[in-house]
């Protein structure tokens, strides 16, 4: 069988990877795909956005099942066009992919089904918001409103730099239409963790829990990126935890749009702050989370295949997932100035080193090959990520890993599962 996988990111590059595992598996093609991508797929040169003519191309290749990685699509109704012709694809609709696309829609909506999250005023006028951050004060956060490529929610310490992020959403436009309204809400205060799970809109599976490090510098210091790194599982999310977590959230969740006449099929991850042992969504995402879909399906023993399928066809109650107790870390690579401004095209060194260690991988995230060599192609390079007997020495093998890679200006935060390791 077939498969195609939408996306270019180390997200997207695991998914291949893990598919590329699978007994019923004969071809996998990815769109647009990268370097590390093209090694076991074949990366077709569509617009990922393009939805007729990628229905067309999975028409006459026969392809058994669309597997979407970012969120664009996903917003854009991609699994709405698929699912009109009969063609299988992982993900849920465009109504249902609100919950990401649409953080006042998501506010409004877990208010509704008294889901744990932050207190909230959503604005769309520069001047009412300034007004509100002065009357509430600081730490206080400030999000736009749509997608944003994970850069979009500003943690402010002092009203001026709460106003500094409203100037920098509404005056400078740096997120577009994205920007066009903001949500304000309070400041939790706890340890953040990322619970992603399976669901045919009846059935839930949970994944292996996992925690990001989304701030790009040491000690969570420095702006926001789309994540530097991310380990699995996460021992703040403990098994009575995890129960709260199913209960309160994405039980929840899932019958919540139900009743709203919307079935959620494909992956819910829930962004959570845990606050004095209660869970509490910071944001909700409609699909894989990146990079904690490297440290995850790294440790994922199920057939991927299966599990789409599965989703697709609304009988995911009939499958067992089964994970390894081996822990994961992964540690993302970056290009000099990511978040920020940064050059592409740097020539990179060690990947084939790197190949060889045991029980470690290397996921492409931002790679393009030219004359044939291997280059940076994007902001986070690549995700070095190891498994482990415990969850140190699943750091120590990634750390190990990423010394053999070298590149101009390449950068990579030292404390990569640290909080767990301090748990031991």
């Amino acid at each position: 069988m077939k498969a195609l996988v939408i996306g270019s990111g180390g997200r997207e590059h695991a998914i291949v990877w893990k598919l590329s595992k699978s007994r019923h598996i004969d071809k996998i093609y990815c769109c647009p795909g990268n370097a590390g991508i093209s090694e076991i797929a074949e990366c077709i040169d569509i617009d990922p956005l393009d939805f007729d003519k990628l229905k067309d191309f999975v028409r006459y290749e026969w392809v058994e099942i669309t597997i979407v990685g970012p969120e664009q699509p996903l917003a854009l109704g991609i699994v709405d066009c698929f699912q009109r012709d009969g063609l299988k694809i992982l993900g849920p609709n465009s109504m249902a992919s609100r919950l990401e696309s649409s953080k006042s829609f998501a506010k409004d909506f877990m208010k509704r089904h008294k889901i744990p999250t932050a207190n909230y005023s959503v604005f769309n006028s520069f001047t009412l918001a300034e007004e509100y951050i002065r009357l509430k004060g600081a730490p206080i956060v400030i999000k736009a409103d749509g997608l944003a490529g994970g850069k979009g929610v500003f943690v402010a310490s002092t009203i001026d730099e709460a106003i500094f992020a409203l100037k920098i959403i509404f005056k400078d436009n740096v997120f577009g239409e994205a920007g066009n309204q903001v949500v304000i809400e309070e400041c939790l205060q706890g340890e953040e963790a990322s619970f992603m799970v399976f669901t045919d809109g009846h059935t839930i599976i949970p994944m292996a829990s996992s925690q990001d490090h989304k701030r790009v510098f040491d000690k969570d210091e420095g702006p926001n990126t789309g994540g530097m790194g991310a380990y699995s599982p996460a021992p703040v999310v403990t098994e009575q935890l995890k129960d709260l977590i199913m209960d309160r959230i994405i039980s929840k969740t899932i019958a919540g749009l139900r009743s709203e006449g919307i079935i959620y099929k494909g992956i819910l991850y829930a962004g959570l702050m845990i606050k004095d042992n209660n869970p509490y969504v910071l944001e909700f995402n409609c699909r894989l989370g990146d990079p904690e879909t490297q440290a995850i399906l790294s440790r994922l023993e199920s057939d991927l295949f299966e599990i789409a399928i599965a989703i697709n066809d609304e009988r995911l109650k009939d499958l067992d997932v089964l994970w390894t107790d081996k822990p994961s870390v992964c540690i993302v690579v970056a290009s000099e100035g990511y978040p920020g401004s940064y050059q592409n095209g740097k020539r990179i060194e060690g990947l084939d080193k790197v190949k060889q260690l045991k029980d470690t991988f290397v996921f492409h995230a931002g790679t393009a090959c030219r004359d044939n060599e291997i280059v940076t192609n994007g902001g986070r390079v690549l995700g070095i990520t190891s498994l482990g007997k415990d969850i140190l020495d699943a750091q120590r093998k990634a750390y190990e890993a990423v010394q053999y890679i070298k590149f101009e200006g390449m950068h990579y935060r030292k404390d990569i599962a640290e909080r767990a390791i301090k748990r031991l």
